[in-house]
């Protein structure tokens, strides 16, 4: 599976989104779900899911869906 696809999956389950959200394009703040809790779980699920430990700058950075995948891809995950 993708690296884009395993994401997209942690994004959904995460956030608890639905198919109405289109997550390629999802920014931080501009949903409901994605608020400062939720950016906590996602980061949760992503560092269990990619077996990565973000740092606090990389937290904060993490603003939107391709920010995050860029940011997996720096960090040498593969799919």
């Amino acid at each position: 599976m993708p690296l884009s696809d395993r994401l997209r999956a942690v994004f959904v389950e995460a956030l608890e989104l639905g198919g109405e959200v289109d997550v390629e394009n999802l920014r931080y703040r501009e949903i409901e779900q994605w608020d400062s809790l939720g950016h906590m779980t996602l980061v949760a699920a992503i560092e269990e899911e990619f077996d990565v430990q973000l740092d606090t700058e990389q937290v904060i950075e993490m603003s939107s869906f391709t920010v995050a995948l860029d940011m997996l891809a720096g960090m040498g995950v593969r799919a």
